[in-house]
């Protein structure tokens, strides 16, 4: 293990140490190694920052830790039906309560990245920042030509800190992969690759641009989301200039209920929302924290989410995308053998695993919700209780589903923080039964041969040609099946072998033929007989070889 990587594993230590939250040490299997230094750690000896609740101190310390911890800590922050609502309220601030950069610094970045100066980009910049995030952060600016925008200036030095991190997940991974059980079937070292690829993308502000053109297309027009514009002219690889949106925040319940939204809809919207990025567009924005999420009131019976922050997104391969799309049907329908064949079909689950008894594990976990109201169910229960489930069938983690569940995750804590009666099945049922429909229909079938045609007929204009070519070879004896060059020599070899094998048992048979005849007409002297029916003998075991 690195020098460094030690040294931030240590340095990980000191911050939970220095916030009072060593039980987390004490508890991580993984820092086992490592508890030796918990014990001779000055910090340990003296008093330490324990007079705050345990959960401002755990968002302190996440703060304290960077930006691979704080990203962690806003999404548990939407899951208040799987953590105390202390911790929840608490992590909640790092949505958006982040320590800004010094905007000295924000406007040198900013004239660097374009090479002239700021009041020749902008008519006005705001010099307090409107949103500190963990990768970036927001100023509200107004264009020369007068239209309103944010400008998303990335955080200097971020990426050395996150590749820092990275490589400290990936000691963790390595750690995992040596000592634990189960990490065959959970893969971390791939889980942390794709986790890389996913951060590292949000660092490429070229590239969230591109996300957002993509997902405004999608819903042009669309009474459910606003995506704002963007301003190509004005983005760059760490700047980002985008139209500047004006309404509540998602989790400001109390300004959505005084200013008369119909929160029911607005919860149900959500809902849609996903399903129709997951399963109709097949693009959807894999970053749902209420920090990133608006609602504009122009009519409060039919609220519109706007979406900012478009660094991560999901799109998901055909296969996995019906596959999901069937497990929730089935589950809707207490359809157990299917959920367990689905799992086997999709290689969630290996092969060689019986089908009834899946079915038993999967029933098991899930009967008990049956009776319950839908809206009782929350669906990160079932997909924690159907992991561990799974465990005993050495089911593997699938790193391409983590976007969507994580999405999902954060989609459904905020629908039930906004509508606790708010009934996700009622509402995603009809959309993935759509869904499904359209896919095996006659159009939906047509759509994806139309998408393949060009395909097919540049491979058919090609065959003619190609077809003549070889019978024209054939008729001139100049046409050689293809074949791999060791092939050919191994085949060679054999018929090599088997030629001299026929010669040696032609050779002997007639050796001891004249043997035999020598015996027979001669007496004396018989040597040459014997001679020739040894030669024999020798000639046939020499075949067997």
């Amino acid at each position: 293990m690195k020098l460094r990587v030690v040294a931030r594993l240590l340095g990980i230590q000191r911050v939970l140490v220095h916030h009072g939250l060593d039980e987390f040490i004490l508890a991580t299997h993984l820092f086992r190694p490592l508890q030796f230094a918990f014990y001779l750690s000055p910090a340990t000896w003296f008093a330490r920052s324990a007079a705050s609740p345990r959960a401002a101190r755990l968002r302190l310390a996440l703060e304290e830790l960077g930006p691979i911890f704080m990203k962690f800590g806003q999404m548990l922050s939407t899951r208040r039906d799987l953590i105390p609502r202390d911790i929840a309220d608490e992590l909640e601030k790092l949505q958006d309560r982040i320590s800004p950069f010094p905007v000295a610094e924000a406007k040198r970045l900013v004239e660097e990245a374009y090479g002239r100066p700021l009041s020749e980009a902008f008519a006005q910049f705001d010099e307090q920042p409107l949103a500190a995030a963990t990768i970036a952060q927001v100023h509200g600016a107004r264009l020369p030509t007068g239209e309103e925008v944010v400008v998303k200036i990335v955080r200097p030095g971020i990426r050395a800190m996150i590749e820092r991190d990275i490589e400290v997940m990936y000691a963790f991974a390595e750690l995992a992969d040596r000592f634990w059980s189960d990490a065959p079937r959970l893969r971390p070292s791939e889980l942390v690759r794709e986790y890389e690829k996913t951060i590292l993308d949000e660092l490429d502000l070229m590239r969230e641009a591109a996300n957002a053109a993509q997902l405004r297309r999608n819903f042009a027009g669309s009474t459910l989301l606003y995506v704002p514009e963007i301003y190509w002219d004005y983005c760059r690889k760490n700047v980002m200039v985008m139209e500047r949106v004006h309404g509540v925040l998602i989790n400001n319940v109390a300004e959505l209920t005084r200013r008369g939204a119909n929160i029911q809809r607005l919860a149900e919207n959500g809902v849609e929302i996903f399903f129709t990025q997951a399963f109709k567009h097949n693009f959807f924005h894999a970053d749902m924290h209420p920090g990133n999420i608006f609602v504009l009131l122009d009519d409060p019976q039919r609220p519109r989410y706007a979406a900012v922050d478009f660094g991560i997104v999901g799109t998901l391969d055909p296969r996995d995308q019906h596959y999901l799309a069937e497990n929730f049907l089935a589950f809707f329908a207490h359809d157990y053998r299917r959920i367990a064949q689905l799992h086997i079909d999709a290689g969630w689950i290996p092969a060689h695993v019986r089908v009834d008894e899946l079915e038993s594990a999967v029933r098991t976990v899930c009967e008990p919700m049956a009776n319950k109201p839908l809206r009782e169910i929350s669906f990160g229960q079932v997909l924690i209780s159907l992991f561990e489930a799974a465990q005993r069938f050495d089911a593997q983690m699938q790193p391409q589903l983590m976007l969507i569940q994580k999405t999902l995750l954060q989609i459904e804590g905020v629908g039930r923080q906004l509508y606790p009666d708010l009934d996700l099945w009622e509402t995603a049922q009809p959309l993935l039964r759509q869904f499904m429909i359209e896919r095996y229909s006659i159009r939906g079938t047509l759509k994806e041969l139309r998408g393949q045609l060009p395909d097919l007929i540049q491979a058919l204009r090609r065959l003619p040609p190609l077809a003549a070519n070889v019978i024209q070879r054939a008729a001139d004896g100049r046409y050689e099946p293809p074949a791999r060059a060791s092939d050919l020599e191994l085949l060679r070899k054999e018929l090599r072998d088997n030629s001299q094998r026929r010669d040696r048992t032609l050779l002997a048979a007639v050796a001891g033929l004249g043997g035999i005849l020598w015996l027979t007409v001669t007496h004396d002297p018989s040597w040459p007989g014997y001679l020739l029916l040894i030669a024999s003998a020798v000639g046939l075991l020499t075949r067997r070889r």
